[in-house]
């Protein structure tokens, strides 16, 4: 049995690679963790000092978590942020895969103007005043529409898509093409049973940006029953009245500070819980997508 005996190169490289990871790691988990003790310090735990970075969990409190989770505009922006995510999500998919896969099409008539189409406004933006005037022209200005149609495709989304696709064997598609199926039938028993990395990694790039939209939503929607959760989290952070958010009670029970550090836990918690389950599709997706074979 050959074993193959590592250089102190590629050992070098390993140690490297790991530091720097855990490195980065590091910095991630430091802030979340000082934002989760922060949101558990009870009341009594609060004074001149600034909040540490350890509290045991016997002296942990939740009473943040339920002044914001008891509030009605917390739970109407949470449902906000949930109607854009999901029904923006389905309407990215429902667009970018069937375009995407047009365009891998090398038969398609027209192929490289349409890729010229797609390109155009990849490189060059229109800006934000003939934005804003499309939109209010279409009516859309107060509703959700307004926050998920002028992202309904997103370029580099459909481009990595696009090369996925094209990394298929076109063996299968011509074999179903043979047996009489059109190229919706090829699409949906062929193509896409084979693309669950990339289904899922763009349907993760789709969510995170709708789940954290917020300068469309600030742009577009001005009534406060329909604004997400990270414009309600940016006028939580930034408010001098905690009132508006909280019960007139809250303060006697939690401080200003950990209500502002649990809305801005819950309002990540989605999107990390999220991440674990899909991780394993996700560099596989990045990487086959990216990447033309």
């Amino acid at each position: 049995m050959n074993t193959k005996i590592k250089s102190w190169d590629d050992v070098l490289f390993q140690i490297l690679v790991n530091g720097l990871l855990v490195s980065i790691l590091v910095i991630v988990i430091i802030p979340m963790w000082k934002v989760l003790i922060m949101s558990v310090t009870p009341l009594n735990y609060i004074d001149t000092k600034t909040f540490g970075l350890w509290l045991a969990p016997w002296n942990w409190s939740l009473e943040a978590y339920k002044q914001l989770l008891s509030h009605p505009s917390f739970l109407r922006a949470t449902t906000n942020s949930s109607i854009i995510t999901f029904g923006g999500m389905t309407i990215n998919m429902l667009l970018t895969v069937p375009f995407a896969y047009a365009l891998s099409n090398q038969n398609l008539p027209g192929r490289k103007f349409f890729i010229t189409m797609v390109m155009l406004p990849f490189l060059f933006n229109a800006g934000l005043i003939p934005t804003y005037l499309t939109v209010q022209k279409l009516s859309l200005v107060d509703t959700y529409w307004a926050v998920i149609l002028p992202g309904a495709i997103n370029i580099y989304n459909l481009l990595v898509m696009k090369s996925f696709f094209e990394g298929l064997p076109e063996e299968l598609k011509e074999a179903a093409r043979l047996d009489g199926a059109n190229e919706f039938q090829v699409l949906w028993h062929v193509v896409l049973p084979l693309s669950k990395p990339i289904l899922l990694t763009i349907g993760l790039f789709y969510a995170v940006g709708h789940w954290n939209e917020f300068f469309n939503a600030v742009l577009y929607i001005n009534d406060a029953k329909l604004q997400p959760l990270p414009v309600l989290l940016r006028n939580i952070l930034l408010a001098a009245n905690m009132n508006e958010y909280v019960e007139y009670d809250a303060f006697s029970s939690a401080s200003v500070q950990a209500i502002k550090a649990a809305s801005v836990f819950l309002t990540m918690l989605p999107m990390v819980i999220i991440y674990p389950w899909i991780q394993k599709y996700f560099t596989k997706g990045t990487l086959l997508g990216g990447v033309k074979s």
